[in-house]
């Protein structure tokens, strides 16, 4: 009789990715993921995120560095190849945030997926899917660095790229992110992130 041993990996069973409205961007070893609020009703009907032409999101990405050429929303998956995951705390609903219903908020299961993953750095994309995570209100999360960690990832919080949002949007957090990523990299402290930074 053969003695055939199956164990879970020591960071448990995968989460389920079931009824997501764009799936999840995932894996073990990644340096930096980019946590959304929820998908927006473009995003959702496009099955990619941030899909709304007027969204920033990857405008921003290629102008901090992060991606070595402007991704179109389709292309999403490519990020995995520079070390970049993507996911949202709303899975399962889309629309603005204020249109969200109080059930669409998933902190446990995100929670979850970092611990599962294990990436390097986890970025809050706006302060409102921060909020939810976190259990601080938005007005006393400040954009940047914060000192405590989700699920032993660094964490930070960085301004809403959503057209909504425009009139507030500030460049400089992203940009010292992708700075903190390269200055990591370059220390040998950090893997780079798919060889741009």
């Amino acid at each position: 009789m053969s003695a055939t041993a199956t164990t879970e990996p020591e960071h448990g069973p995968e989460p389920s990715g079931a009824g997501h409205l764009v799936p999840d961007l995932l894996a073990h070893g990644l340096k930096l993921v980019l946590i959304g609020t929820a998908p927006s009703r473009i995003s959702a009907a496009a099955g990619a995120y941030y899909a709304n032409p007027q969204n920033k999101f990857w405008r921003v990405l290629f102008e901090v560095g992060l991606t070595p050429h402007l991704f179109k929303p389709q292309e999403f998956p490519a990020l995995l190849a520079l070390g970049i995951g993507l996911t949202d705390v709303a899975k399962k609903h889309s629309g603005v945030d204020a249109s969200l219903p109080s059930e669409a908020w998933e902190p446990t299961e995100l929670r979850a997926r970092i611990a599962y993953y294990r990436p390097e750095v986890v970025a809050f994309t706006s302060k409102r899917g921060a909020s939810q995570v976190l259990g601080l209100p938005t007005g006393k999360l400040p954009y940047g660095p914060r000192a405590e960690r989700l699920e032993g990832a660094e964490v930070w919080v960085l301004p809403s790229t959503s057209p909504l949002g425009h009139t507030y949007f500030q460049l400089e957090p992203w940009q010292a992110l992708a700075e903190q990523l390269k200055k990591d990299a370059g220390s040998g402290n950090s893997p780079q992130v798919g060889g741009v930074l």
